[in-house]
């Protein structure tokens, strides 16, 4: 199977998945809006989903991928994978009673200052009880989701996001009137959209004819060496995470809503890289990991080339629109309810400073398989800690220095996100794993001369149109404006041929 097509796939069934995101997240603002009950509850959602994209998922797949895909024989891989399976879930299931147990003092760590309004915070530890548990399905699902991607299975653990967003729905609309407060009946949706993700990728791997069992732990000489790699990549995939971390840290000490404000922006400058970021990186890994291991070195840096060029190409574009039309995007979005018209403002300018980041977030996701692919788990790690370490300085520099409280938490993420980016490059390009066609690099510049035009026009467009029509149909009209502006401009550049598009396109057909 191509790059473009697994990649597409999986950006296809992510689509789905954020559309119903943003259908929840919509939902979320009207009733709760942005406040101490928004705030106390994505503090809760946050915690497990931090625990998860740490350690059982970035770390998890970038450590197990490239092992299982080089156990040829079935049986071998299956019983390795459910050595992997019996570890996890008793390691799992002993973290979730401890943190049961010292649960105010994980929320104490994740946003100290909510302590300044009790209330707030013993709200906040109540919440986080009820979904913490989400942590063990999600990271079984994690597993199953690699297994399946191993065997280029990815349409399963893609969809499985879709299911969560409709099962929280499902429990916000259906539960709120019976519970304390709306907070409440989400998280025990989150919980159970754990539940739900893990029966349909056990049905999944189940039909793929690697259905897990449950076996007595082992520490094998296997498992000592996948958590040998998995610990270095906990930092190095999970940065983005800890960066999340620190800044919903410091917000906590700002204003209430803060925290809220930056989960928003967060969740829309999360759909480049999904969509694109995440889709090619999880079909690159397991491509590359096969193509060196047949030692097709050219052909690897081929595919890497492509990737780069299949993300620049819609990474760009998407952050110069976003920024330029971020306010009616919040508005159209979110400000319904008890979301206010300062609470649409706040997320706008958190909005901007993320979209900043995004092709560096994109970016990440593309150059981290060429170390994983090489079994080097060590090198994105190190970078990432220094990528913390200037998170944390750009982050207290315009916080207390510039009084730019949740807005500099925002540029300080992009900031260490392009570092991190820069990093990853550099040190590829030096070991000669990742050089860059010629093609590329003016494909790329050409890309980001179209995405700045375009940005310019959509900008003024949707200005004019506000005048002439409703927000949502000028928006509507302006995205579509940009999208058509792009393609003519990257298209006259030669950025790409049209023709080259529509072959494709028929050849899929």
């Amino acid at each position: 199977m191509s790059l473009l097509k697994s990649s597409s796939k999986i950006g296809f069934l992510t689509f789905l998945s954020r559309v119903a995101g943003y259908v929840r997240e919509s939902l979320v603002a009207k009733i709760l809006g942005a406040g101490a009950l928004s705030d106390a509850f994505f503090v809760a959602f946050r915690l497990p989903n931090l625990f998860r994209s740490l350690f059982a998922e970035g770390a998890f797949n970038s450590a197990f991928v490239p092992m299982f895909a080089k156990l040829k024989e079935p049986e071998k891989a299956k019983e390795f994978a459910e050595q992997v399976y019996s570890v996890l879930l008793t390691w799992l299931v002993g973290l979730t009673a401890v943190a049961q147990i010292f649960m105010p003092g994980l929320v104490w760590l994740l946003a100290s200052g909510f302590k300044a309004d009790p209330e707030k915070f013993n709200i906040t530890v109540m919440l986080t009880r009820i979904t913490f548990p989400y942590l063990i399905f999600i990271s079984l699902v994690s597993l199953q989701g690699g297994v399946l991607n191993s065997l280029h299975r990815f349409s399963a653990a893609a969809f499985a996001p879709v299911l969560m967003n409709l099962t929280m729905i499902a429990f916000m609309l259906g539960l709120s009137k019976y519970t304390q407060t709306p907070a409440h009946a989400l998280s025990w949706g989150v919980l159970a959209s754990g539940v739900v993700q893990f029966i349909w990728l056990w049905w999944a791997c189940r039909k793929a004819g690697f259905s897990l069992k449950i076996n007595r732990p082992e520490i094998t000489p296997e498992i000592k060496t996948l958590l040998k790699r998995m610990l270095p990549v906990a930092l190095g995939a999970g940065v983005l995470q800890i960066n999340v971390l620190i800044n919903t840290q410091m917000a906590s000490y700002i204003s209430d809503g803060s925290v809220s404000y930056l989960y928003f922006a967060d969740r829309l400058s999360q759909l480049p890289l999904a969509i694109i970021g995440t889709a090619i990186g999880t079909a690159l890994l397991p491509m590359l990991s096969q193509l060196l291991r047949e030692n097709k070195t050219d052909e690897a840096n081929t595919m890497q080339n492509k990737g780069f060029e299949f993300a620049w190409f819609f990474a760009v574009p998407a952050a110069f629109a976003l920024a330029a039309i971020a306010h009616p995007i919040v508005q159209v979005l979110f400000e319904r309810g008890k979301f206010t018209a300062d609470d649409t403002t706040q997320v706008t300018n958190a909005l901007i400073a993320y979209s900043l980041g995004i092709p560096a977030f994109v970016l990440i996701k593309i150059f981290t398989p060429g170390f994983y692919s090489h079994e080097d788990t060590k090198t994105p790690a190190k970078i990432a800690v220094f990528g913390i370490f200037i998170n944390l300085a750009t982050s207290f520099t315009l916080v207390y220095g510039f009084h730019f409280n949740h807005v500099g938490l925002a540029i300080s993420t992009s900031v260490s996100a392009w570092i991190n980016a820069f990093l990853l490059w550099f040190i590829l390009n030096q070991r000669g794993v990742f050089i860059f066609h010629k093609k590329t690099i003016f494909n790329a510049v050409k890309i980001l001369i179209s995405s700045l035009v375009m940005a310019l026009v959509v900008a003024y467009s949707y200005s004019w149109l506000t005048q002439k029509t409703d927000v949502l149909y000028a928006l509507a009209a302006t995205v579509m404006l940009g999208g058509i502006i792009f393609i003519v401009i990257a298209s006259i550049l030669g950025a790409f041929k049209i023709t080259e598009i529509l072959q494709m396109l028929k050849k899929r057909r």
